[in-house]
This record gives C-alpha cells, sequence and structure tokens, in this order.
C-alpha cells in the first residue's frame, strides 16, 4: 500500500528531529575512547645556541620535528683544507665515518645507532664534512656522542676507504656538471691549489688520511645541530660529558687566493659543450640568491657558493659556443635589472629559504649549520628579515663589484668553438 503524503512528512521531521539531537554531541560523547579531535598546537621551531668553552664546539637544537637528526659538522675537513700532501684525503676519511674507534668496533658503532632505529648518513666535498643520522626523536639524541669517536684507521677500514673512493672518483669524472663543477674551480683557484684540485681526487696515502683527520677532524670551531629536541640544556649536558674534552687547536685554513683564470676538458665524443663564467665575491648568502634568481633564465643559470658566483649555458650544438659565451657576458655585464626585476627574484630567493624550514629534519639542520656558519646564529625569523634587508642597490652593487673582479672561465666537452678568456676577460674590465 502506498505511503500517504502525511504520512511521508511525519517521517521527514521525525528524521530531522533526531540528526539535531545527535549533532550536539562531540565525537568523544558518542564514541567514548577515541583520540580527542582537536590535537595540541604544534610546537614552534624555536631554536636555541650554546657554544662550550671547554671545546669550542657550537650545540644548535630546535624541538619542532617529529623526527630527530643529530649531525656533527667540521667546517675544515674539506678538501680546500687539504696539503699538497694530502690531496684525497677528504673524500676518504668520509668513507671512514662510522667505522671502528680506537675504543670500539665498527660494528657496535653501527649496532648502537641501527638500535635506535636511526639512518646514518656521511658526506664531504670542498667546504667540509659532515656525519650524522635521523631517527625517532624519543631516543637518537642519546647515541649522539658516537659522531664523536676518534678513528682507530684499521688497516681494513682505511683499505675500503680507498676502495669506495676511487669508485666514486670514477663515477664523478663520467658525470658533466662534476666535470664543469671542477673545471670552475680550477680556473677560479688554480688547479694545483687545494681549493682547486677536485674533491674527487683517489689514491690518498695512509699517513696523509690519518695527518688530515687529525688534524681537521677537531670540535673547535664544529657544529653539532639536531632537531626534535626537547630540553636543549639536557641535551648540552650530554654533550659535555660524553663527547671528547680535551680542547683542540684551532684549524688553520689553507689559503687558495682567487686567480680569474682558465680551465678547459676537452671531450669531442659527447657532441655538447658545457660553459660557465664565474666571479669572485664576499657578498652574504641572502644577496647571492637574490642576484642568482635575478639573473636566471630560459638561457641561462645563475649560480652561488661560498665566494663564486656564476652563470651557466650548454649547447647541444658546439658551433653555437661562442654565441653562448657571448649571451653568459651579456647576462653580466649588461643586465638591466628593474626595480620590479629584483622585488621578484627578492620574493622567490626568500620563499625558496624559508621552504627549507619545513622540508624535513635534515635539511634543517643543514639549514641551522650552515646559518651558524656563516652568521654564529640562527633563527626563523632573522632568516626571514636578512632576505627583507636585502635592498636593490645591494643586488647592483653586488653584480658591478663582481664584473670587476675578473671572470674565470671554464668548459667542458667539444671545444672547438668555445673562444679563450683572454678573448673575453676585456668585457668585464
Amino acid at each position: 500500500m502506498l505511503t500517504s503524503s502525511r504520512a511521508f512528512a511525519t517521517l521527514r521531521r521525525k528524521a530531522g528531529n533526531s540528526t539535531r539531537q545527535l549533532s550536539v554531541l562531540t565525537a568523544v560523547e558518542e564514541f567514548p575512547g577515541i583520540p580527542a579531535s582537536t590535537p595540541s598546537p604544534a610546537t614552534p621551531l624555536t631554536p636555541s645556541i650554546t657554544t662550550l668553552k671547554s671545546t669550542g664546539l657550537t650545540v644548535v637544537t630546535e624541538p619542532s620535528s617529529l623526527t630527530s637528526t643529530v649531525s656533527l659538522t667540521y667546517p675544515s675537513a674539506g678538501s680546500s683544507n687539504e696539503l699538497p700532501s694530502e690531496a684525497g684525503a677528504a673524500i676518504a676519511n668520509r668513507y671512514l665515518a662510522f667505522r671502528a674507534g680506537r675504543e670500539i668496533s665498527a660494528a657496535l658503532v653501527t649496532r648502537s645507532i641501527e638500535d635506535v632505529g636511526a639512518d646514518m648518513f656521511a658526506s664531504a666535498g670542498r667546504r667540509g664534512a659532515t656525519v650524522g643520522y635521523t631517527g625517532l626523536r624519543e631516543n637518537t639524541a642519546w647515541v649522539a656522542p658516537l659522531l664523536a669517536l676518534t678513528s682507530g684507521f684499521e688497516k681494513w677500514d682505511v683499505r675500503d676507504a680507498l676502495d669506495l673512493t676511487s669508485k666514486e672518483s670514477a663515477e664523478a669524472k663520467s658525470n658533466a656538471m662534476v666535470s664543469l663543477t671542477d673545471q670552475i674551480y680550477a680556473a677560479a683557484y688554480g688547479p694545483q691549489s687545494s681549493l682547486g684540485r677536485s674533491y674527487y681526487t683517489p689514491n690518498a696515502s695512509r699517513s696523509s688520511i690519518v695527518s688530515f683527520r687529525e688534524r681537521t677532524y677537531t670540535l673547535n670551531g664544529a657544529v653539532l645541530a639536531a632537531t626534535g629536541i626537547a630540553d636543549h640544556e639536557a641535551f648540552v649536558r650530554m654533550v659535555e660529558e660524553e663527547f671528547p674534552q680535551a680542547s683542540p687547536p684551532k684549524v688553520d685554513v689553507v689559503a687558495s687566493p682567487y686567480l680569474a683564470g682558465e680551465a678547459r676538458l676537452d671531450a669531442p665524443s659527447t657532441g655538447c659543450t658545457h660553459l660557465a663564467l664565474a666571479f669572485s665575491t664576499t657578498v652574504s648568502s641572502p644577496v647571492s640568491n637574490v642576484l642568482k634568481h635575478a639573473l636566471s633564465s630560459t638561457q641561462v643559470t645563475a649560480f652561488a657558493s661560498k665566494g663564486l658566483f656564476g652563470v651557466y649555458a650548454g649547447t647541444s650544438s658546439p658551433s653555437e659556443a661562442s654565441a653562448a659565451v657571448d649571451t653568459l657576458s651579456n647576462v653580466v655585464t649588461s643586465a638591466s635589472l628593474s626595480s620590479d626585476d629584483i622585488a621578484k627574484a627578492k620574493a622567490a630567493a626568500k620563499s625558496e629559504a624559508l621552504a627549507f624550514l619545513s622540508s624535513g629534519s635534515k635539511i634543517l639542520a643543514d639549514v641551522m649549520t650552515s646559518s651558524i656558519l656563516e652568521s654564529c646564529t640562527f633563527s626563523p625569523s632573522g632568516l626571514s628579515e636578512s632576505y627583507d634587508a636585502v635592498s636593490e642597490g645591494d643586488v647592483k652593487k653586488a653584480l658591478e663589484d663582481m664584473a670587476k673582479g675578473g671572470v674565470s672561465l671554464a668548459a667542458v666537452g667539444d671545444l672547438t668553438y668555445v673562444p679563450y678568456r683572454a678573448s673575453v676577460a676585456g668585457r668585464f674590465s
């Protein structure tokens, strides 16, 4: 039998009343025992910094990360600090990370870190070396002393390090961008200097590996960065008690003056040409990064690193190499940067820098370390303000000063049509 319209109306009215009655209950009241639907607010990124007087080690922590990364950076342990007799020692020492110490085996080091669910990492380059691990914040802080172990230089560890160094160096030489980077530094500082020589240098001697590590892997001037640390003071006390107590001497930096030269690697079989012009600079990272964004375009890519700024272009047609060099030169000498161009570059550089703060605990630890090494401090507000403080005049002056300091030319690939530096240098006087 068909239900009447009045019956339908009654059913709808009852359903509406039922819905209204249930709507006044929260999820917790209706289903007791389930977690609250409004969790506590996230912990803000509030860094704390302490420099230990006993060793010169700087400890920087922050409490907001859900995972914890603990990294120890030795700023003097890069290949730029190798003595002539120590070529290749920096990359070899990277592979001695988490190996046997003088009083502890490599197996125990690895097991202790893996037992707290952490993943280990080690990196090095021209400007320093870093060892660290990432894991759950509840467990990882207390194995940090393993990062500062004194190496035992066991013969099998050194042998394995040299084998891995040879493999990585061979792979690097087959990479055009790595080769171009090596040529940029060779052109800028000279191929025989510590900064101009390739980081990827194999066959270091055991004695040079030992002397380099003992000279550069020191806590004085190093930075211990830890994310996801709720109690900074407790972490610092642990570091004071468990890390080496001797106060090491400061590391003497090996000087590599800027030469403004030329370096080429001829590889005609590649069928393409990679080119770069580089300049010496002393401006801050925010100014460099703003200028990098301002000069980058569809034809040219700008790059910046400590002490160097440059522009890169590549061509799949070697006959166009000369025109590519002209384009790179014009970007620097004839750049017409408007106020709007610089404002857009400034916004892009600032957004990029702030995005790193929320890109994972490891990247955050890297940002904290870089800031400490450059300015001896770190804070999100300070990072933002450093970009706000960059003026149009700062950017234009940086570009003018770089051009006056001399140009370095680097090229990799088919060099048939690449002009020599002498024909380009006059454009930057």
